[in-house]
């Protein structure tokens, strides 16, 4: 197979358009197992009747693993917002109702996402241990009905076509807490622009029913959770000033 240069780069991943199909290839230092278990994850949600890219493959590409999907045409909401700023409501208001639909399922059979958090936040070193301590007590103590969250869905995740909007990057999802997931959005989008994620808390919010207390009580598992991607965009000490908001070292 004839790959050319990447049409995207990723932490994990580099992503490639060949053939019409999407072909993505794992990045050496992740486990064997990563490409079957994000391409479980994808079928599952293609299943579910969300519109998302179907897998076609998973197979191995000079000995690297790889995902071979379908290809979706289109631009992302992200890139189309910033053509158009004026219409960041419009496409932030597209954004959540999608995001709903994703909510609306009761999954069977993906990562817990309390396992998933758990495993993330023992892994920070960084967090002195009664910070962490508290966290995974906190954890431990929401009650919830298990939904589908996506755990990255933001506007650049987000693919307009011609009939519909397509979800990508189901990596990170599981079966947790819709309020875990919302903060994780908005957590992402104040990385960048503390008025989009606002207007997407509040756009969620008022459609849900929620409120951003419900949200916000999210915020420090979150944050301790993002310290152990060490993804080089974010800044670790941003997620320290939320982390020390609700749990401070005394």
């Amino acid at each position: 197979m004839i790959l050319g240069n990447p049409i995207a780069r990723g932490n994990t991943a580099k992503i490639y358009l060949s053939d019409n199909k999407i072909v993505k290839i794992f990045n050496d230092f992740l486990p064997d197992t990563e490409s079957i278990k994000e391409a479980n994850k994808q079928s599952y949600a293609y299943s579910c009747g969300l519109p998302v890219p179907k897998i076609l493959e998973v197979t191995k590409i000079n000995g690297e693993q790889a995902i071979i999907m379908e290809y979706v045409k289109g631009e992302t909401l992200g890139d189309l917002m910033f053509k158009n700023k004026e219409q960041a409501e419009y496409y932030m208001n597209v954004s959540v109702d999608m995001q709903l639909k994703v909510h609306s399922i009761i999954p069977e059979g993906i990562e817990s996402m309390y396992d998933k958090l758990y495993s993330q936040i023992e892994t920070v070193n960084n967090l002195d241990k009664k910070q962490k301590s508290y966290m995974l007590n906190k954890l431990g103590s929401f009650s919830y009905e298990n939904r589908l969250c996506h755990g990255d869905f933001h506007l650049f995740n987000l693919i307009k076509t011609e009939t519909q909007v397509v979800v990508i990057d189901w990596v990170d999802s599981s079966a947790g807490d819709i309020r875990a997931d919302i903060y994780r959005t908005y957590l992402l989008y104040s990385q960048f622009s503390s008025e989009l994620a606002d207007m997407y808390l509040r756009l969620y919010c008022e459609k849900s029913g929620l409120l951003r207390s419900e949200v916000s009580q999210w915020a420090p598992i979150i944050a301790g959770a993002r310290l152990s991607e060490s993804v080089s965009s974010e800044n670790s000490e941003r997620l320290m000033e939320i982390i020390n908001n609700y749990c401070p070292i005394i």
